[in-house]
C-alpha cells in the first residue's frame, strides 16, 4: 500500500517562533533525530507539534505493521508535551531528547507500562520503576508513549507473540520484521519514532535493523550498564536511521553506574561529538560465510560484498580473513551460554505445569537444554569463550575491523516462525539461521549493522561492522563515514511512506 501525499496530516503550528512556517507531519517525522532535537531546543517547533506529528504517523501506519504496542492515550501525551513546552518557555531544557516521543522495547521496564516480554504470563507485570537506561532516556527529556513489540521473552529473530501478535516488515507487510527488536526497527523505518532502544543477545539489534534498512548498534559489554557480575552476551543499545543519531542515543544510555560493577568507566559524552575521521589505510577483514560453514540464501553474500566499494572509496582495504579458531566451536560455546542463562531466568515458568503450557516450544527447548548442563559444562564453555575471544583479538591485531553479513537470509514470510532450511541445508535449531551474529555476541565486541541495499525483490540487508573491545567510538566513526556515503535510509524509504 502507498499512502498518497493528500493523506499527509498538516500539523497546526504551535511553535513559538512567529517567523517559522508551520511544519507538516512528514517534515517533522522525516527529520533526523539530531535535527529534530535542535529544532525543539531552539523553539522552531513545539513539543506538542512534534507529538502530534508522530502520533499521526502512528495512526496512519502502525495498523499495517503492529510495531508499537500499549500506546498511551493521545490526550495524556499531548498534555505531557504541553508541559515540556512550558518547561522550555521557563528556560528549563531537560536534554537532547526533550519532548521526543519514545517507545521502549517490551523487554525493558518503563514505569506505568506492563513489561509483558511478549508472554501472556506477564500481562499484569507492572514494574514500579524504569530500567536504568530507560530512566536515562526519560531524564534526557523523552516522553514514553508506549512499547515496541518483541517475540516471547525475546527468543528468536521473528517478532510475534500471543499478547500483541506479529510485527510485519516496514518494506512489505508480507515479510517478517526480524527480532527481537523487530518493533523498534519497523517503527524507525516508518518514521513513527525519532530513535529507538533495543537489546541484543543474538543479533537482536542487528538482524531486524538489516531487515528494515536502519541502523542498529550493539555496544561493548558494560557500555550500557546492567546490574550483575556475569558478562552475559545480552546488552542494550540504540537503533536509528543514521549513525550520528545512534551515537546520540548511546550518549544518553551509556556511562558508569554504581549499580553495575562491570560497567565501562568512560564519560558517555564522547559519543555526542563529531564523528568525522580520516579512514585511509584502515584494514577490514571480511569473514563472509566462514568459508562455507554458514548456510546463506543465494544473492545475500554478493549484495553484502557491494559494501566493499564504499569502504574502499573511503580509503579502507578489505580482505578475506578468518579467526584461527574454527567458528563451529564458537557456536557450540554460544549454545551452552544461551541455555544456561535462559534456563536460569525462565525455569520458574517451566517448573509449574500450568504456566509451562503457555510457553512457546523454543522457550521449553532452551530451559531443558539448560537443565541438562553440569557445572563442568558451564566452566568448559567459559574457557572456550576465552579461547574464542583470544582468536578474534589476534585477528584484530592485523585488522582494524571485521565485516560480516548481518543475516543469513533475507526477510521471509511473516507467518513462518523460522526458516527450516537455507539453500537446501536444514537448520537444526530455531536460531541456527542466525549463526552469523553469534560469534560477536560471544566475544562481547561492539558491532554496528549498516544497510547494504536491496535484492531484486526489494528485500533489505545489512553488514556487521565489528570493532575491537571497547572501541565503540571507532566503530561509530567508520560507520558514520559509510552512512554519509550511502544514506540508505534516506535513499529508499518504505512504500508506506509517501513523499
Amino acid at each position: 500500500m502507498t499512502l498518497s501525499a493528500d493523506k499527509e496530516v498538516i500539523v497546526t503550528a504551535h511553535n513559538t517562533n512567529p517567523a517559522a512556517p508551520a511544519a507538516t507531519s512528514a517534515e517533522l517525522t522525516g527529520m533526523d533525530a539530531l535535527e529534530l532535537s535542535a529544532a525543539i531546543k531552539n523553539r522552531v517547533v513545539s513539543c506538542r507539534e512534534v507529538m502530534r506529528a508522530f502520533l499521526s504517523q502512528i495512526s496512519l501506519l502502525n495498523q499495517h505493521v503492529n510495531a508499537i504496542v500499549a500506546l498511551r492515550d493521545e490526550g495524556e501525551l499531548l498534555a505531557e508535551a504541553d508541559e515540556y513546552d512550558r518547561l522550555l518557555h521557563r528556560g528549563e531544557y531537560r536534554g537532547v531528547m526533550h519532548g521526543f516521543p519514545h517507545a521502549v522495547k517490551d523487554l525493558a521496564d518503563a514505569a506505568g507500562f506492563a513489561t509483558t516480554k511478549g508472554s501472556p504470563l506477564l500481562v499484569n507485570n507492572f514494574p514500579s520503576q524504569d530500567s536504568l537506561f530507560v530512566q536515562r532516556i526519560r531524564d534526557a527529556g523523552a516522553i514514553i508513549i508506549g512499547k515496541t513489540n518483541t517475540p516471547e521473552f525475546g527468543l528468536g529473530s521473528q517478532t510475534y507473540n500471543q499478547v500483541f501478535g506479529t510485527t510485519r516488515n516496514a518494506y512489505d507487510s508480507a515479510w517478517c520484521a526480524g527480532g527481537s527488536s523487530g518493533g523498534a526497527a519497523v517503527a524507525l523505518a516508518l518514521r513513527m519514532l525519532p530513535v529507538a532502544d533495543g537489546t541484543d543477545f543474538m543479533g537482536s539489534l542487528r538482524n531486524p535493523a538489516a531487515f528494515n534498512n536502519v541502523i542498529g548498534f550493539r555496544p561493548s559489554f558494560g557500555r550500557v550498564p546492567e546490574p550483575g557480575y556475569v558478562a552475559a552476551p545480552s546488552v542494550a543499545g540504540p537503533m536509528s536511521r543514521t549513525v550520528t543519531d545512534a551515537a546520540m542515543l548511546l550518549s544518553v544510555m551509556s556511562g558508569p553506574d554504581s549499580s553495575a560493577p562491570l560497567a565501562i568507566e568512560q564519560d558517555a559524552s564522547v559519543f555526542a561529538g563529531n564523528l568525522a575521521e580520516d579512514h585511509r589505510g584502515t584494514r577490514i577483514a571480511w569473514v563472509g560465510d566462514f568459508d562455507g560453514h554458514l548456510a546463506t540464501e543465494p544473492g545475500l553474500l554478493e549484495l553484502c560484498r557491494k559494501s566493499f566499494d564504499v569502504f574502499e572509496d573511503l580509503g579502507c582495504i578489505v580482505e578475506d580473513a578468518l579467526p584461527s579458531m574454527p567458528v563451529h566451536k564458537a557456536w557450540e560455546t554460544f549454545l551452552i551460554w544461551r541455555h544456561w542463562l535462559v534456563s536460569g531466568a525462565l525455569y520458574p515458568f517451566y517448573a509449574d505445569p500450568v504456566t509451562r503450557k503457555q510457553l512457546k516450544p523454543e522457550v521449553i527447548w532452551e530451559v531443558e537444554g539448560g537443565l541438562r548442563l553440569s557445572g563442568h559444562d558451564v566452566y568448559r564453555a567459559s574457557e572456550q569463550r576465552n579461547q574464542w575471544y583470544a582468536s578474534v583479538q589476534a585477528l584484530l591485531k592485523t585488522y582494524d575491523f571485521i565485516l560480516a553479513p548481518s543475516a543469513q537470509v533475507f526477510p521471509f514470510d511473516a507467518d513462518l516462525p523460522w526458516p527450516r532450511t537455507i539453500n537446501g541445508r536444514p537448520m537444526d535449531t530455531y536460531h541456527r539461521w542466525m549463526e552469523t551474529v553469534a560469534p560477536w555476541s560471544l566475544a562481547n565486541l561492539p558491532v554496528l549493522n549498516l544497510p547494504v541495499g536491496f535484492d531484486e525483490r526489494g528485500r533489505p540487508m545489512g553488514v556487521q561492522l565489528i570493532g575491537r573491545n571497547h572501541a565503540d567510538l571507532d566503530v561509530l566513526r567508520l560507520g558514520h563515514a559509510y552512512d554519509q556515503a550511502t544514506q540508505w535510509a534516506r535513499r529508499r524509504a518504505p512504500r508506506l511512506i509517501s513523499r
